[in-house]
């Protein structure tokens, strides 16, 4: 890495360019805005100078379909239509319901560079008619749209690691039929998804599976007719759960409080116990990722409020939550001030925050 490498950050959004080094250890990245924000080297990765134009690529791939369809009509007698359509062969066990999105890199082995390839995979009897979309804001965004036909695979988008932003949260709506019989209906299914952008940078995330001949990223949607219910980020839902009040006393954990309510700070109980149904599947990064995530949002939400105290309860453990706090507010929130949270009522795993 050096001087004038465009880098992005692993660990949170953004990047930019180095603009210097403080030690060995800190680089000086260097935003769209002039600012020069100081990361870990650790925590940046340098990425290439590829024009990473996915509308153009779309475009290209539209012209090139219709010219491919334009010289198949040519070929074609006029008053000869094809009409004939093969019906799709059903297999034994595809009467349960099972589908699946998947990520697969076009260069596995250069994750730093490569763009990737999004499917959704049928693997049943019916027919699937899907929308996938993705968080905008507080609204959605349609990305595709389209019939998948049974026991196959199909491609919806091609995008790069710019866009991963934009991946964040994502959503896939399902309506299961089949055509010319008789069939069992099927519910809707409807599928939220928080996709994390720093395991397109791990090599290990991508495994072999039946379904494709490279390693791929799978997430399942539905198996055997059971809608699986991943880890959504609901903002709404999060704020509701922060705020109410809790039945049963638990010892130096406190209901959430706002200043309009009372003197006191705000309360935020960063245990993974207390943000999360199951960690079951989620690895020691993932509920890091997420409890840095319910941090970021609540100063968020509490930017404009100046002089709010906000209390982070993160245990005292091994330190790695609360050293991730402290190195979000030296480097992210610097006009924060800080400190431990009072003993008495918090023991010593709570951090206190100021908005200025």
């Amino acid at each position: 890495m050096k001087i004038g490498d465009n880098v992005r950050f692993l660990s949170e959004i953004g990047g930019g360019r180095v603009a210097g080094f403080q030690g060995k250890n800190i680089v000086l990245v260097e935003d769209e805005d002039g600012f020069q924000v100081p990361m870990p080297v650790s925590e940046v990765v340098v990425v290439g100078e590829e024009n990473y134009d996915t509308s153009r690529i779309v475009e290209v791939k539209q012209q090139q379909r219709r010219q491919q369809q334009e010289k198949a009509t040519e070929t074609e007698p006029a008053d000869k239509p094809v009409t004939f359509r093969p019906q799709p062969e059903e297999r034994r066990g595809g009467e349960q319901l099972s589908a699946y999105l998947a990520f697969v890199p076009m260069e596995v082995k250069m994750l730093s560079h490569t763009r990737f390839e999004a499917y959704l995979v049928n693997d049943s009897n019916y027919y699937l008619r899907y929308t996938y979309l993705s968080a905008e804001n507080n609204g959605w965004r349609l990305r595709s749209t389209d019939e998948v036909e049974p026991n196959t695979k199909l491609f919806i988008e091609e995008f790069g690691q710019q866009d991963l932003n934009q991946l964040e949260r994502v959503a896939v709506q399902l309506v299961a039929y089949k055509r010319d019989k008789s069939f069992l209906m099927k519910p809707t299914i409807d599928v939220q998804l928080r996709i994390d952008g720093v395991k397109f940078f791990k090599l290990h995330t991508f495994q072999d599976s039946d379904f494709f001949e490279q390693p791929a990223l799978v997430y399942t949607l539905v198996e055997n007719d059971k809608v699986v219910r991943p880890l959504v980020i609901d903002t709404q839902e999060l704020k509701a759960n922060m705020y109410k009040p809790k039945m049963e006393a638990a010892p130096k954990v406190q209901p959430a409080r706002t200043s309009k309510d009372d003197n006191g700070p705000v309360v935020v109980d960063l245990h993974a116990s207390e943000l999360l149904e199951t960690t079951a599947g989620m690895s020691s990064s993932d509920i890091l990722n997420y409890q840095l995530d319910v941090f970021r949002k609540t100063l968020k939400d509490f930017e404009k409020k100046k002089g709010t105290q906000i209390v982070f309860i993160h245990g005292k453990g091994e330190g790695v939550l609360r050293k991730a706090l402290v190195n979000e507010l030296q480097y992210r929130y610097k006009s924060y001030s800080y400190q431990d949270a009072s003993f008495q009522e918090y023991g010593y795993g709570a951090t206190q925050v100021t908005i200025k």
